[in-house]
């Protein structure tokens, strides 16, 4: 039987046009590198981000609504230092409840899709 091996990429919906908002928000703000999409796929608009061992994709959505239940959780090194540099932008950063392990809680980005961001303690 075929094992699943790992998640190759998370895709969020945005809104017709978000393509420059999400570009500040995930390189910007969160680092991370935009990639090309393939010809094929540029089409339909939409942009592509990775870092290390992280890739996102946000696709266009005809009626779109922000997922604010369903979420990627995005595992940081330093959470302190994150959410000092999110706040500096403008974006709320909301502690999550106690999970072992872990410090954690939530951010939105442009569009109002939940994000959890999680440190390792």
């Amino acid at each position: 039987m075929t094992r699943i091996l790992g998640i190759d990429h998370v895709q969020l919906a945005m809104p017709h046009g978000g393509e420059p908002h999400a570009r500040r928000f995930w390189v910007d703000v969160l680092g991370l590198a935009e990639v090309a999409k393939p010809a094929d796929l540029a089409v339909n608009g939409g942009c592509w981000f990775q870092g290390k061992g992280i890739a996102v994709h946000c696709g266009v959505e005809e009626s779109f609504l922000p997922a604010r239940r369903a979420h990627p959780a995005l595992l940081v090194s330093d959470l302190d230092a994150l959410v000092e540099r999110l706040e500096n932008t403008g974006i709320a950063f909301k502690p999550g409840k106690p999970l072992d392990g872990y410090v954690r809680g939530d951010i939105a980005d442009p569009f109002g899709n939940r994000i959890e961001l999680m440190q390792r303690l």
